[in-house]
């Protein structure tokens, strides 16, 4: 907490239920407008409200090396590092989910699914090791919306465990409860690429699908999430996967790092339909500051779906469809198939014509879009700062004021601010652990 002087609205905020979340939808969101303050007014304005409320960034990224007990780690700063504990400080970076991330192995097996759970693990151990030992006196693990504003109030800085990718999980749901038990807060079921799980968005790009959405485990994988207060999250399975996960919650949900398609045309990004269905659903879109997700460069798509095309006709795949095309590709024989597979790897993997310079301001015109479509109860904030984020103004959580002066500016009131800054991610945090609450004391 950067003020004692008053707890951050969200401790009235966060008591919010899933119920009265619908019946705030119900009511238009006013379009902020720009302010006319002069710029020096403006910036104290904008610094005051920094100051005031609790500021979460719910997707950064982590290497266990940065948490060893040597004069250079994430107490004492890493330069190279775009998050760490003099960064937060100097920003103005209040809370922040550090990421147990795996990369997704194209091989599903016993050995692959070992070594993404021990990869997990380390990480868990690496958060806990700054929590309990190295930094104890300046920051504070936390496992509920409350041990967060306790936490705030204290004047140390907030963390939470979020999880990317439930290939970590294998074929062992247990794991789910062992991953909550150790903290873990979110769990997305696959990241880029397939898992035992779920689709990715990668199925888009690459017209191949594994389950056409969830897997049979996915859909018990989903069940265990929600009895075991894991906020499910959404931003790296496909399209297909999130509106399957929609229909199958008791629970809301969220985009832990995900921006808006109809700004920039991702697969990565959500679509209004789907940010319509978080919003029915109570949940929460974390839209991210990632350059390739807040401004695209159609030259490069347009290059990279005509190199597609080209592939696919020397190969002789065939459909209007992904399901189609990745039936197509099925039954090429195996050579084929593997060689095609290897160069559509190779061109999905090129960088085409880079993607313009995003700045904060196009940043938040993703936020804009959102409060638009879902209402304000809906919109938070992330970075995938160290996972490949940034965008110009926003580079590292040192500037994480920028993102809040250009809300100023564009007229969001400090009440609003809040709500996206942490506001909604905490309530939902806080709904999920009812329903699980309810779900465990159901089978007992």
């Amino acid at each position: 907490m950067r003020s004692s002087l008053s707890l951050p609205l969200s401790a009235v905020l966060v008591l919010a239920t899933v119920g009265s979340a619908a019946c705030s939808r119900s009511a238009a969101t006013a379009t902020p407008q720009p302010s006319a303050m002069s710029q020096e007014d403006l910036v104290a304005k904008a610094r005051a409200i920094h100051d005031r409320v609790m500021t979460l960034d719910t997707h950064v990224d982590i290497s266990p090396a940065a948490f060893r007990r040597d004069t250079l780690n994430y107490v004492t700063g890493i330069a190279r590092n775009q998050v760490d504990i003099p960064k937060m400080e100097a920003g103005g970076l209040d809370a922040a989910f550090l990421i147990v991330y795996v990369g997704q192995a194209r091989a599903i097996n016993d050995s692959t699914m070992k070594a993404a759970y021990d990869q997990a693990m380390e990480k868990f151990m690496a958060v806990h090791r700054l929590t309990d030992s190295l930094a104890p006196t300046r920051v504070g693990f936390a496992r509920t919306a409350d041990d967060a504003r306790r936490i705030y109030a204290s004047g140390r800085k907030v963390i939470f465990i979020g999880i990317e990718n439930g290939f970590s999980v294998g074929n062992d749901l247990t794991r789910i409860k062992q991953f909550a038990d150790l903290g873990g807060r979110y769990l997305s079921l696959a990241h880029n690429g397939h898992s035992q799980l779920s689709d990715s968005n990668t199925g888009e790009r690459d017209g191949v699908w594994a389950h056409n959405g969830l897997s049979a485990l996915g859909r018990e994988a989903i069940k265990e999430l929600n009895k075991w207060g894991v906020m499910i999250d959404i931003s790296h399975p496909s399209k297909a996967s999130m509106m399957q996960t929609l229909a199958l919650t008791k629970a809301p949900i969220i985009a832990s790092h995900s921006g808006v398609r109809a700004l920039c045309n991702h697969s990565r990004n959500l679509d209004d339909e789907q940010l319509r269905g978080m919003a029915k659903n109570g949940g929460v879109v974390q839209l991210v500051a990632f350059n390739s997700y807040v401004k695209c460069n159609p030259a490069k798509d347009a290059e990279r779906a005509a190199a597609i095309a080209a592939l696919r006709a020397q190969y002789g795949v065939t459909g209007t469809n992904p399901r189609e095309v990745s039936a197509s590709v099925e039954a090429l024989p195996a050579d084929k198939r593997n060689a095609y597979l290897a160069a559509q790897e190779d061109i999905t993997a090129r960088r085409y014509p880079a993607d313009p310079t995003a700045t904060v301001k196009d940043f938040v015109d993703h936020i804009d879009y959102a409060v638009r479509m879902m209402g304000i109860d809906h919109v938070g904030i992330s970075s995938d700062f160290d996972g490949g984020g940034g965008v110009e103004g926003w580079r590292n959580a040192s500037e994480t004021f920028n993102v809040t002066l250009e809300m100023v500016r564009r007229g969001y009131t400090e009440a609003q601010i809040e709500k996206i800054w942490s506001g909604n991610t905490l309530r939902v945090l806080t709904d999920v652990q009812k329903v699980a609450a309810r779900l465990q004391s159901a089978t007992m």
